[in-house]
């Protein structure tokens, strides 16, 4: 485990905390022939090798370098500006993969798939009810009353934020009930409350106001009720 966490930390210096947004903006616009990302690259496999610190590393070192190399020159190639953030996240998620392979590599430990038990199948299944299924229900359900002053789209607000914020808080809520700390869930509804108080009170909008509640506490309330349900069905399983 400590070794993933030292290329863990490499990946994240040399990622994020030392790649300047100038190395970043030249990349993209040259790709491959920037000098940059060889520097990039270069930079990731120096970071992996020193945190290491085992000479039988190095060529483990190497394969590291190169293949985020290759994964950063097709992300470069096929992102556009509309799809950066998706292939950020699959670059990243790559890169992690990239990690747990040499690990497994370097350690000599074949690939167990253990993990994938019956209680994964039940927590990966509750945690994706919440998500875009919950929203979409929700959204069905609550439909008939949506006011006037929720369809329009003069505000100021962002794109599809409120769903965003919907899967969000449902998520939350969801690990407090797993992992047994109710009491977090009053601090996120008030929290939520406090936030969303100024734009109802300027609103001066009753039905707004009981649509937003109507919404929130059906959004917990399928929160709570997963999370019990999911919490149940995990201690039966061990």
């Amino acid at each position: 485990m400590i070794l993933f966490i030292k290329l863990l930390l490499a990946h994240l210096l040399g990622d994020f905390i030392w790649q300047p947004n100038s190395w970043v903006a030249d990349k993209e616009a040259k790709k491959h022939k920037s000098i940059y990302l060889y520097l990039h690259i270069l930079l990731h496999g120096i970071l992996a090798a020193i945190l290491v610190g085992e000479i039988q590393f190095i060529p483990y070192a190497v394969l590291i370098a190169v293949t985020h190399g290759i994964i950063d020159l097709i992300k470069l190639n096929f992102q556009k500006k509309k799809t950066k953030r998706t292939w950020f996240v699959l670059d990243q998620i790559a890169h992690v993969l990239i990690l747990i392979g040499v690990v497994l590599l370097y350690k000599g430990e074949p690939i167990q798939f253990q993990w994938f038990n019956n209680q994964f199948w039940v927590l990966i299944t509750g945690v994706l009810l919440i998500t875009k299924p919950t929203s979409i229900f929700i959204k069905t359900i609550i439909s008939i009353w949506t006011p006037e002053s929720q369809n329009s789209h003069n505000d100021n607000s962002l794109a599809t934020a409120g769903n965003y914020i919907g899967i969000l808080e449902r998520l939350f809520v969801f690990c407090f009930i797993v992992t047994g700390h109710f009491e977090a869930i009053g601090f996120l509804l008030a929290a939520k409350s406090i936030f969303r108080f100024g734009d109802l009170k300027e609103a001066k909008d009753r039905k707004l106001t009981e649509y937003v509640m109507i919404g929130t506490l059906m959004s917990f309330g399928i929160s709570i009720i997963t999370g019990l349900i999911v919490q149940t069905l995990l201690l039966q399983l061990l």
